[in-house]
């Protein structure tokens, strides 16, 4: 994975639960894209973090909770987007906090729950606030598809979705990684 859209972890329960933020900063080259200003409009820039991101943001958290629980030897790849509900935006100057509970696991996979809330940095004093849900599907890549899987189809065998980034996240929140 070549971008984070996660920036820490700050709870992890096994097979539980898992809680991350991510800080929405104007440093991030796709903010200038979405939506940039328009003089012969008359229109100012209007910075958002797309919907799509915050969507790979909860995906990420999720994926990394299914993976964790059994110590990242599965590829866990996302299968389904179940549902989706972002309500507001997320601007420059604020935090996502994505919490994402495990609702089923099995040798095929995992589902999970998702919400999605969003601090304003301008007005802390309103803590975190709802602004999604997000519910997915995951499968575990080799027991679905893989090796002799149905699909006849053959994967590396190293683990090519949990690389050194998620590791070194995982790591830099305090969790021990192999």
């Amino acid at each position: 994975m070549r971008w984070m859209w996660i920036d820490r972890v700050v709870e992890l329960v096994p097979r539980q639960k898992m809680v991350a933020v991510k800080n929405v900063s104007l440093a991030e080259e796709h903010l200038h894209d979405h939506f940039a200003a328009d003089s012969a409009r008359g229109l100012t820039a209007l910075p958002v973090m797309p919907t799509s991101l915050i969507l790979e943001g909860m995906a990420q958290t999720a994926g990394i909770l299914v993976g964790h629980a059994e110590e990242f030897k599965e590829k866990v790849i996302l299968a389904k987007i179940t549902r989706a509900e972002i309500t507001r935006d997320a601007t420059p100057g604020t935090t996502l906090r994505y919490t994402a509970t495990i609702d089923r696991y099995d040798a095929l996979g995992a589902s999970t729950r998702g919400v999605v809330e969003l601090l304003d940095h301008a007005r802390p004093d309103r803590g975190f606030a709802p602004i999604g849900e997000i519910d997915l599907i995951f499968s575990h890549l080799d027991n679905n598809q893989g090796g002799a899987g149905r699909s006849g189809e053959a994967f590396p065998e190293h683990n090519f979705v949990f690389g050194h980034a998620f590791k070194t996240l995982l790591r830099c929140s305090g969790i021990p990684v192999q």
